[in-house]
């Protein structure tokens, strides 16, 4: 029973975590800094600084630096630097539009590369077995590759999206009103896109009999049984 609550336990500390770092920690900060009184340009510096903090300290521990964690600081690097030249806290805000933004353009550049994104999201869920079975049907059935392809460009196309709501509501919101909006609405762009995959996937193990990122079900036919696909 023990084993099965900590099983249970993982996936949900490994959203909490990540959600507590960098959305609510930091609009806790930003807002009480702003209760204080402090300027709006040093409250997004300080809460904005949380989650770059917590990306060099992940990397130190892993002795590995992952791309999306140095992109996190240089972003803050650079968009401080600019905002203590220019005095204006809306160069800060356009940071949170940098990240989705370089974000969708990697996901929609993984459309040229030998698997796409959401492929390669795919390997986070599957075992060995599945894995194995995922590049079958990648290399022989049209339908899978097509499926794929179209939930990278979801997915690129709704980070560009967050990008580019996030540059209007920077320039032209008032400052203090674009956090806590910004992240919430990342949030539900999010949900929505997840929402749209999962029901895609399901579509696609309806007609197919099997899904697009986890194990194949018990009975569903595998790569060389499907008529006109590899090994037919």
């Amino acid at each position: 029973m023990d084993r099965m609550e900590s099983r249970g336990a993982r996936p949900a500390r490994a959203l909490l975590v990540p959600l507590a770092i960098s959305v609510a920690l930091p609009l806790a900060v930003y807002y009480a800094l702003r209760a204080h009184g402090t300027a709006q340009w040093q409250a997004l510096l300080l809460s904005s600084a949380i989650p770059a903090a917590h990306a060099l300290v992940t990397a130190v521990v892993r002795r590995r630096a992952e791309v999306f964690d140095l992109l996190i600081v240089a972003l803050l690097a650079v968009s401080a630097l600019t905002s203590l030249i220019s005095g204006s806290p809306r160069v800060l805000l356009l940071k949170d539009a940098g990240l989705p933004a370089v974000l969708g353009i990697w996901i929609a550049g993984t459309l040229f590369a030998a698997r796409p994104f959401a492929f390669q999201f795919g390997r986070r869920l599957r075992g060995p077995a599945a894995e194995e079975e995922a590049e079958r049907l990648w290399d022989g059935m049209p339908e899978f590759r097509a499926a794929l392809r179209g939930l990278t460009v979801l997915w690129g196309g709704i980070e560009l999206l967050d990008a580019a709501l996030s540059t209007v509501e920077a320039l032209s919101l008032p400052v203090d009103v674009v956090p806590v909006l910004g992240r919430f609405q990342s949030i539900g762009l999010i949900a929505l896109i997840v929402a749209v995959t999962i029901r895609r996937s399901r579509g696609f193990q309806a007609r197919y009999g099997m899904g697009l990122f986890g194990a194949r079900p018990a009975g569903a036919p595998t790569a060389e049984e499907i008529p006109g696909r590899v090994g037919a």
